[in-house]
């Protein structure tokens, strides 16, 4: 066997097997486990709260401006008029967002009695004369001075979530919760109060959401299926009294599925636009500023029925995109509150999320003629800031629930600042963890050819 230049045996080479292709892995699989592993991941739900509240937030200042215009110029007001308020608003309620974000359960727990008793004393004063103010029929409303104007009945809700939770919460650390009276008192009596002051001004819609909210409480506290039968029985007959009272509710339920707009004695011009609105946006809509029903023809196109003039512009894709992003905000909120161990957070996060879902699902049934026009705005897209504020607020808290989980809080830790890290003496960066230095002199080392010193 012939030697080497350098005199040293030659290295025998192993004999290279052919390799047999093994069975390739469905790429459709493949995707799936990406997809479901990051699902799975610690901070899922956080990332839907933000991103999904954000984006709908932004998307409804869009509409806000889009749809408002018209209205805006018809009142002799500039064009910008609405979205400049709702802008300021946002960014009142992004502070409140970040404010809620960062407090720590105890001290929203500590909130609760003084929110409540500030949105119960504003809503007796919405019925005193000379302080309560009167929109399209409905004394709910309170001024400020000039063209702001304030709905206490909104921050009766963010109300009813932090108290009854915390009551509830309460209860349960006692055992408390296996006895009806315990259960019911005194948050029934006191959600009846709530809803009595709000129909006072007749504002139904609002008190169908607080009931929403009080039966997701009681949903969550473990209520036994006749005690739940029972309160929604008696819920339903006064509701039932409460429609067939009045001429104009009756109306708005006579005008399911109608499709003229004066089908008969019954005035239906609000609910058949708005389906007229829909119909025309066809797959991806007529573009965006050009919808032709918020030119006087649909009511209201910049508040209840913002998610109509977004059909028109943004076609079904737009509104797809929209129920998509409630949908995530849902499955987030009910994910906070199925993984905590904690009482107070697992009934806060499910009267948020089942107050978010429940006006969401009523305001949009309404616009697509499923359910009557109950008159409630969409969640974090409809123009109001007495509305945008405390949902704001209430996003912040399930952003707090899901940073405090135990596997959140975790990831969060080793996560690295990406500025104003302490450099040392020598300017070397001191917060760089061990593990992340080692990761990166292996990947050096990995980087060198075989001969370089």
């Amino acid at each position: 066997m012939p030697g080497s230049r350098t005199g040293r045996p030659p290295v025998q080479r192993a004999v290279r097997r052919p390799t047999v292709p093994g069975p390739r892995e469905n790429p459709v699989l493949r995707t799936y486990t990406r997809l479901r592993k990051a699902w799975d991941r610690p901070l899922t739900a956080y990332y839907l709260i933000f991103g999904g509240s954000a984006l709908i937030t932004v998307l409804g200042l869009v509409m806000v401006y889009s749809a408002s215009q018209i209205t805006a110029l018809q009142m002799s007001l500039p064009g910008s008029y609405f979205f400049r308020k709702q802008l300021l608003a946002a960014v009142i309620g992004a502070g409140l967002l970040w404010a809620a974000s960062r407090m720590p359960v105890k001290l929203h727990r500590a909130l609760a009695y003084p929110i409540l008793a500030g949105a119960v004393f504003l809503m007796i004063l919405v019925q005193v004369p000379g302080i309560g103010v009167a929109v399209n029929g409905n004394q709910n409303w309170i001024s400020l001075g000039g063209s702001f104007q304030i709905q206490p009945s909104e921050f009766g809700k963010l109300a009813l979530v932090l108290w009854g939770a915390d009551l509830l919460a309460r209860k349960q650390d006692r055992n408390l919760l296996a006895q009806w009276k315990h259960m019911l008192v005194p948050l029934v009596p006191l959600s009846f109060l709530l809803l009595g002051l709000i129909m006072l001004g007749g504002d139904m819609g609002t008190a169908i959401i607080l009931t929403a909210i009080l039966f997701g409480l009681l949903w969550l506290a473990g209520a036994p299926t006749r005690l739940f039968i029972g309160v929604l029985s008696i819920a339903a007959v006064i509701g039932t009294i409460l429609i067939t009272s009045s001429a104009n509710r009756m109306a708005r339920l006579q005008c399911l599925g109608a499709t003229e707009p004066q089908a008969g004695p019954v005035d239906c011009w609000q609910a058949v636009h708005g389906i007229y609105a829909l119909a025309s946006g066809g797959i991806f809509g007529s573009g965006l500023g050009a919808s032709v029903e918020k030119w006087g023809q649909l009511p209201e196109a910049h508040t209840d029925f913002i998610f109509a003039v977004t059909g028109e512009e943004l076609g079904l894709a737009g509104t797809l995109s929209v129920l998509a992003l409630f949908a995530a905000l849902g499955y987030a909120g009910i994910r906070v509150a199925g993984r905590t161990e904690d009482p107070f957070v697992r009934y806060a996060a499910g009267g948020v999320t089942t107050w978010i879902t429940a006006q969401a699902v009523i305001n949009i049934g309404a616009v697509l003629g499923l359910l009557p026009i109950a008159g409630v705005p969409l969640p974090l897209f409809s123009y109001g800031g007495s509305a945008l504020l405390p949902t704001m607020f209430a996003i912040g808290l399930l952003i707090a629930f899901a940073r405090d989980e135990p596997a959140a809080r975790a990831a969060l830790a080793m996560r690295q600042p990406r500025f104003g890290r302490k450099r040392g003496a020598r300017g070397s960066v001191a917060s760089r963890s061990p593990g992340r230095w080692n990761t990166m002199r292996r990947r050096a080392s990995a980087a060198r050819s075989s001969g370089e010193r």
